[in-house]
């Protein structure tokens, strides 16, 4: 399984599923990170949390530990 964690700078990559419950899971969801949606990995800060992510054409940011709750392919 590989999560949006593992992403490399400048990938483009599809939601598969997500995890998580509760408060968490409608938060990512509450960003458009939703099933099919294409995210593309824009940049890392400098101590490599958060990610920098463009969603439908937004740009946002999201800790590593949400990233990883998010299954990609």
């Amino acid at each position: 399984m590989k999560t949006l964690k593992d992403i490399a700078v400048g990938s483009t990559v599809k939601v598969v599923k997500l995890y998580g419950e509760g408060a968490i899971r409608r938060r990512i969801m509450d960003m458009g990170l939703t099933k099919g949606v294409s995210v593309t990995v824009r940049k890392l800060a400098p101590l490599g949390d958060p990610m920098e992510l463009t969603v439908r054409g937004y740009e946002l940011s999201l800790r590593k530990a949400d990233a990883a709750m998010i299954e990609v392919e």
